[in-house]
């Protein structure tokens, strides 16, 4: 089977085109055919070399059709999404024609959706969902914050809050970026700063942010929250380097709750993906309720291509790679 191999840490150029071959029927596992794939930050900071964990094939996310399933948890031919369990660093991931994944990391996803838009469902729209009605807890009629509102994860988040009728305020690097995250349907955008907390006319207001800028401005995050208030870090836009000299006694407001999610706990115990209503979300999709449609398209001989768009901040969204 053609997949994409990372022959060393590096820029997009690492990143080449091989004849590998396919991977065997497992128990407890799935052979997936890959249709498509969505394109994630963190398969780029696994090309530089900068996460614990890059196994030779990357991709944390695809979707497609079942080849095999010794164990019988989804019938050979359905559609299905599946998103991490070790994919992309553990174990070969979504960046060639096949891949086996762990059954719990794998659910039915039957939609008649093209596949470009089923592709960007999966990571993105998981992990929001469960930032947002999880973690954050968030509630009809309650005020959000989105730092880093003009990412993919971003507007898949503010989608998903306003589908659930929360009001959202969206961070972005410029102005620009007001219109798009407007035309989402969020109240209105602020321009992204380390004080932003000192400067938002809701501070000590705010039910909730979530936070994708990361270490950077995790703290501010938490000051401007209301008594009881909740602020989920789940992206690191603004870089992976740690707070440095973090005293929680000096820095962190009372009364607040600061918690975390990452993508690779899910098909845990504790994070079943049937927790997430997957085939809820491509509903919604389909009846126009939920816009998933990609800003970019590319084919999979175009990978280098998609990772430098990505790496120059030019996607304004979610890619997806789709397979011929």
């Amino acid at each position: 089977m053609r997949a994409i191999l990372r022959e060393r840490f590096g820029g997009p150029d690492v990143l080449v085109l091989r004849d590998i071959p396919e991977p065997e029927p497992k128990p407890g596992h799935v052979v997936i055919q890959i249709k498509a794939f969505g394109i994630n930050h963190a398969e780029m900071h696994m090309r530089r070399g900068e996460w614990a964990e890059a196994a030779p094939v990357s991709g944390i996310e695809c979707v497609g059709v079942v080849k095999s399933c010794p164990g019988g948890e989804l019938p050979i031919g359905a559609k299905v999404a599946a998103l991490m369990g070790g994919l992309g660093r553990s174990i070969n991931g979504s960046y060639a024609e096949y891949t086996r994944a762990p059954a719990t990391n794998v659910a039915s996803i039957e939609s008649d959706l093209q596949w470009a838009e089923l592709a960007a469902i999966p990571e993105t729209y998981v992990v929001a969902w469960t930032c947002l009605f999880r973690n954050l807890e968030i509630k009809k009629g309650q005020l959000l914050v989105v730092r880093g509102g003009t990412s993919s994860f971003g507007q898949a988040v503010i989608k998903l809050a306003v589908n659930a009728g929360v009001r959202v305020i969206a961070t972005t690097r410029d102005r620009a970026g007001f219109a798009m995250v407007e035309k989402l349907g969020a109240n209105r955008g602020e321009i992204e700063r380390h004080d932003l907390a000192q400067h938002i006319p809701e501070a000590k207001k705010i039910d909730a942010v979530l936070d994708l800028v990361g270490n950077s401005v995790m703290l501010d995050s938490l000051a401007m929250l209301r008594r009881g208030g909740r602020s989920c870090l789940a992206g690191w836009l603004g870089g992976l380097d740690p707070i440095r000299e973090f005293n929680p006694l000096l820095q962190m407001p009372s009364g607040v709750y600061l918690t975390f999610f990452g993508s690779f706990v899910f098909g845990t115990p504790g994070f079943p993906l049937s927790d997430v209503p997957l085939q809820r979300i491509a509903e919604d999709a389909a009846a126009g309720r939920i816009d998933v449609k990609p800003t970019r398209v590319f084919r999979f001989d175009e990978i280098r291509e998609a990772h430098r768009v990505m790496e120059a901040n030019e996607a304004r969204g979610k890619m997806v790679v789709v397979l011929g």
